[in-house]
């Protein structure tokens, strides 16, 4: 195991070479401070709506519906991390006549893999787990509103980064840095798209619509857990504000069963798999 820790260190030390950890780290406080303001700015405007008579509850609304934007954004953002960190991984380094002398001497070609995932799989998850208590925080500190189920919805997150990363790197097996970094993204967009329409689908209802969502939510794991973490974030909320917060930003919640977290499992170790077989049999 020691090589791994050798290629993931390596992998790291050259994300810092490059400064993409810096630019990380300075845009997250850019985006703490904006989103400091505008939850200030949010929970400001909330006085003309705390004592409205419709049982609506206008500090649960605000705090739910931007703390699940920021689990948006954060899980964006993370996944970009994860694929820029792992595109060109395989492919692109070959290319560069960066890869062929590690894998023959003195690691092997599993090491080399495994240590490029643990790398981008642990600053991805981190990144999406500092952006998410950092907005609970903010939120509760300025709103005064906490979240029930906060862990839960971090581990969902932070496992959906990891899946992505596991993704970028099988692709990096048979894609260049470029045309993988698309893909990944476009994967992305579309898992999202997948479960706008299911709450769609949920709202009208529309069984074709649930059903694209649920495949979705099976072919792509990460975009299952998002909607999950989701709805473990506003699934305390009760009455007519839980029945809006359900709906949630950009995709809604929705309960993909107990089943989920095993598949994930399942799932990303089938995609580790996949990945070094494919590595094993790839000519350099």
């Amino acid at each position: 195991m020691s090589g791994v820790w050798i290629v993931a260190q390596h992998a790291l030390q050259e994300a810092l070479r490059r400064r993409v950890l810096l630019v990380v780290l300075v845009l997250t406080v850019v985006f703490g401070g904006l989103y400091a303001w505008g939850c200030h700015a949010l929970f400001d405007d909330l006085s003309g709506f705390r004592d409205n008579d419709d049982g609506l509850d206008a500090t649960a609304l605000a705090g739910s519906t931007i703390v699940g934007l920021a689990m948006f954004g954060g899980l964006f953002l993370g996944v970009v991390l994860a694929t820029f960190l792992t595109a060109g991984a395989v492919r692109g380094d070959a290319e560069r006549g960066l890869l062929q002398p590690l894998v023959v001497r003195p690691l092997g070609r599993g090491q080399y893999l495994l240590g490029r995932f643990l790398a981008a799989a642990t600053v991805a998850a981190l990144y999406v787990l500092l952006v998410y208590f950092g907005a609970i925080l903010i939120t509760g500190a300025i709103g005064d509103w906490w979240p029930a189920h906060p862990f839960g919805s971090a581990f969902r997150l932070a496992f959906g980064a990891v899946l992505v990363a596991a993704l970028s790197l099988l692709g990096s097996v048979f894609l260049g840095a470029t045309a993988n970094g698309i893909l990944m993204l476009m994967a992305y967009g579309a898992g999202l798209l997948a479960g706008l329409l299911g709450a769609i689908g949920d709202a009208i209802p529309s069984p074709t619509l649930q059903h694209i969502a649920s495949t979705a939510s099976w072919v792509l794991p990460f975009e299952a857990l998002y909607r999950d973490a989701l709805r473990l974030l506003v699934q305390d909320v009760p009455g007519v504000t839980g029945a809006i917060v359900q709906l949630g930003p950009l995709g809604g919640s929705h309960d993909a069963g107990p089943l989920l977290i095993p598949w994930a499992i399942v799932y990303l170790a089938l995609v580790l798999a996949a990945a070094g077989w494919a590595f094993a049999r790839r000519d350099l």
